[in-house]
């Protein structure tokens, strides 16, 4: 220094510093023997010398399995996340070289000093008062100090909090140095010096977000800690000096890159080498061999987020946000995704790979990324049944959350459509009649049966639907008007449908009358109980439109409904984490599924009853016909309106899967029934018939499918009950009578009859005849003119003509003769033809039987 004031300067700084190594001199003697030698020494002792070590920050992984039952013996890596790549290894699992090039090139005298090593300090103070900056000096454990300090600031998730910390942990300055010290010291009386040097190897930076000496051995080598040779050790440990100038990852440097050798590096690098030598490290020929050696890195990349993960990368993207999500792991969304990118934390899934990679096939097949302005999408979710296992969700996107990546073409998307918007999704898709089985379900726990009729006219004066939670509800007046019917034309042309035939021919008209004898907020509540519900987190839609499928629901949704249905009415919720083991080897809480049983077993197999039958019979047989190998299997269709997106759900007793083709955004839509709307050259509508049955027969072979429980007759078939015999009652009356009874009453229009006009006449079936709840009794009313035939059995020709003939009658009467063997009936009436009491016209024409006596024959069989 020159001048007055840079010599006053220096001689305050260099009192500074010997203070400080005063300090550091005598420390480890005051730690053990508990006295103060000085005011200085006092400050210094004051000084806290615990230093907790944290968990390190790691990388998470992210695994899926080919097998269900063991996925973590069959793991294959999906993904990695970390804030830094680090794998905290044990100190077997680090090459001696490594550790020996640490202590030569770091801190030759680690072995001996307690801490802080006087003479590289003293050294360094030198350095600094000399050059006017903090240099050097400090030993391994200091650097272990310092880096365990910097790692408190990186795992705090405030983020001006993490600044301040981290300033604090690297200032320049005397009184961070000697707290850098005090902390030092007190470490290396807790631990041993081996398990601080391998805490130093694992904790420390060696560029970029590559921490600790096993991830920079996989990323600059692809290699292990423990498989580094001699000059590979050397130049790792040599970036732990200065990660910036020394890492090996920018091949275009001029100061340290491939064309010149790695120049900076290797510099640093010759000399660790030459000072493990120095202290007798390694031998010379080893030395001369390491020095000779070329550096060149082999740089491996470790797959981090989703993106990495290809064609399970949506799937990915669902088990990030049920982390980030999740409270069990963590309280707020800051303290979980922390935990996540941080923890070190091996996650492994519930995916299928190998339905996995069939149901891509099938879907990249069928459903184009893109279709010219049509932006089309295509999902499969399959769910095991009885666990909640999420086996298979994939579509037909490609995944990235860069917006400059996603504006280069339509087939780029974020957005998970398999998903509920919370988690990564869409705000979900209607169902169309797939959602019909709910209706069939609260249809059957109401007591009804599935041969049960309704009223499944077509009309748009419905009436009134009772609704237990929001009161009586009427869409008559409703513009356009309600006036459902099947998409694509077809007509409902029974006007009297069963639940089982609404329910395989998937007949609209037919559940809104199911829906008109049951309670819209029960429909609700059921499907609520199956864990339907809106994708975008809303509550269910419950007016009688839904009971055709007007909600928008995430396809996993409907995937877990359709297993519950399954599983004999007891649904269990999604899960796609199997287990979790820390860092240290620990397993972790996981989600666990949520399984409640939605209906009892009882209507579940009348469900599973109709809905088999849509499967050999109804509008999903052309999948059921397609599977193979072919266990039982249930499934509903649906198709929403004009044929947007067309649905496939079912499943065997242990697999669910649902199919869909859908729109994904924008008003371009096609008609999948239009001539313009071919895929590949084949239906768009059918694409879902082509794709289902070619997961369901991967996942039938790999899981089998046992039978489904009888459904009991009760179940299936409607109870007989007796036809009130409204006769002679208004039309109105007799309505209103017959429909409390559970019929459906229609007018026959007006007939001849005795009855006063405009009384019910007769009906059919007749009153008093057995027929099920819910059949059509037809009543016909009297139009006042007819007359009912009288008593004439047992008259004499004679006396029945004459009574026939007169007025009121004027019967026109034929004659037929017919033999009898009791001479009382001879040339008696013994029949009529209409009968007596048949209503009819006057003038009708009638027919007499009269009797003709006939002697039996004489006995000549000779008696005994």
């Amino acid at each position: 220094m020159s001048g007055a004031l840079g010599g006053f300067l220096g001689l305050v700084g260099m009192s500074a510093v010997v203070g400080i190594l005063v300090t550091a001199a005598v420390a480890p003697a005051v730690a053990l023997s508990g006295m103060a030698a000085t005011n200085t020494i006092n400050v210094f002792d004051s000084l806290p010398e615990y230093l907790s070590i944290d968990r390190l920050s790691q990388k998470s992984n992210i695994y899926a399995s080919t097998n269900s039952e063991d996925p973590v013996g069959t793991r294959v890596l999906l993904a990695s996340f970390y804030e830094q790549n680090r794998v905290d290894v044990p100190s077997d699992a680090i090459s001696q070289f490594a550790k020996d090039a640490a202590i030569a090139g770091e801190d030759p005298r680690f072995m001996e000093h307690g801490g802080v090593d006087i003479q590289s300090s003293f050294n360094g103070a030198v350095q600094t008062l000399a050059g006017g900056e903090t240099r050097g000096g400090s030993s391994i454990t200091q650097q272990y100090v310092k880096n365990v300090l910097i790692q408190k600031c990186a795992v705090m998730t405030d983020a001006d909090e993490a600044k301040t910390c981290y300033a604090d942990a690297t200032k320049t300055t005397a009184d961070r140095k000697l707290r850098e010290m005090r902390l030092a010291i007190g470490l290396e009386k807790k631990y041993e010096k081996g398990d601080i040097l391998r805490g130093y190897l694992n904790i420390a930076g060696y560029g970029g977000t590559v921490y600790g000496i096993e991830a920079a051995a996989n990323y600059y080598f692809n290699t292990t800690a423990l498989a580094l040779t001699l000059p590979q050790a050397a130049s790792l440990v040599a970036i732990v000096n200065n990660p910036v100038k020394f890492q090996l990852d920018r091949p275009d440097s001029e100061t340290n890159g491939a064309a010149n050798g790695y120049a900076d590096n290797k510099f640093r690098r010759d000399y660790i080498l030459k000072e493990m030598l120095k202290y007798d490290k390694i031998a010379q020929a080893d030395y001369d061999a390491a020095i000779a050696t070329p550096i060149e890195p082999v740089i491996t990349v470790p797959s981090t987020g989703c993106q990495t993960a290809g064609d399970n990368a949506f799937f990915c993207d669902y088990v990030t946000k049920i982390l980030k999500n999740d409270v069990t792991f963590g309280a707020t969304e800051e303290e979980r995704l922390a935990n996540f990118s941080q923890g070190g934390f091996n996650v492994y899934t519930t995916l299928d790979l190998d339905l996995q990679a069939t149901a891509v096939a099938a879907l990249n097949a069928n459903v184009p990324k893109t279709y010219n302005d049509w932006n089309i999408g295509g999902v499969v979710s399959s769910v095991q049944v009885g666990t909640g296992n999420v086996l298979v969700m994939t579509q037909n996107k490609d995944y990235s959350q860069d917006p400059d990546v996603q504006a280069t073409g339509a087939n780029y998307t974020s957005i998970n459509y398999n998903t509920d918007f919370a988690y990564g999704g869409s705000g979900g898709f209607q169902p169309g009649s797939t959602y019909k089985v709910f209706t069939l379900a609260e249809w059957l726990k109401e007591g009804h049966a599935l041969t049960e009729r309704v009223d499944s006219r077509r009309k748009s004066n419905w009436g009134v639907f009772q609704d237990s939670c929001l009161g009586p509800q009427n869409y008559d007046n409703d513009t356009p008007p309600f006036n459902p019917r099947n998409d694509g034309g077809s007509s409902e042309s029974n006007p009297n449908y069963t639940a089982l035939q609404s329910t395989i021919g998937s007949i609209n008209t037919g559940f809104i009358g199911m829906a008109k004898k049951l309670d819209l907020c029960g429909i609700r509540k059921t499907a609520e109980n199956f864990g339907v519900h809106p994708a975008n987190g809303s509550d269910l839609g419950q007016n009688a439109a839904s009971v055709l499928g007007t909600n928008t629901i995430a396809p996993l949704t409907m995937a877990v409904a359709f297993a519950g249905i399954a599983n004999n009415g007891m649904t269990c919720s999604a899960v796609a984490i199997s287990k979790i083991i820390g860092s240290d080897g620990t397993e972790l809480p996981i989600p666990k599924s949520n399984c409640i049983q939605s209906v009892e077993p009882a209507v579940a197999a009348g469900m599973q009853y109709a809905m088999e039958g849509v499967m050999t019979s109804g509008t999903a047989r052309a999948s059921n016909g397609a599977t193979s190998p072919r266990v039982p299997m249930i499934g509903k269709t649906g198709t929403t309106d004009g044929a947007k997106d067309t649905w496939m759900s079912g499943a065997s007793t242990k697999v669910a899967t649902v199919v869909g083709v859908v729109n994904v955004g924008g008003t371009n839509w096609k008609s999948q029934r239009s001539y313009n709307a071919n895929l590949f050259g084949k239906s768009a509508a059918t694409a879902r018939h082509r794709i289902w049955p070619i997961v369901m027969s991967a996942a039938n072979s790999k899981f089998g499918g046992d039978a489904f429980p009888e459904a009991s007759s009760n179940v299936i078939n409607a109870v007989a009950v007796p036809v009130p015999d409204v006769r002679g009652k208004s039309m109105s009356e007799a309505k209103t009578t017959l429909e409390a009874a559970g019929f459906l009453f229609v007018d026959g229009g007006v007939t001849s009859s005795e009855m006063p006009a405009g009384t019910v006449a007769n009906t059919d079936p007749a009153g008093g005849a057995a027929s099920t709840r819910g059949a059509t009794v037809t009543a016909f009313s009297s139009d006042g003119t007819g007359v009912v035939i009288p008593a004439v059995i047992g008259k004499t020709e004679a006396d029945a003509r004459t009574t026939l003939s007169a007025a009121p009658y004027g019967f026109s009467v034929a004659k037929l003769e017919q033999t009898v063997t009791d001479k009382a009936q001879d040339g008696k009436v013994v029949a009529i033809q209409p009968g007596e009491g048949t209503a009819t016209r006057p003038g009708d024409a009638v027919t007499i039987v009269i009797g003709k006596y006939t002697a039996p024959a004489a006995d000549t069989k000779p008696k005994e």
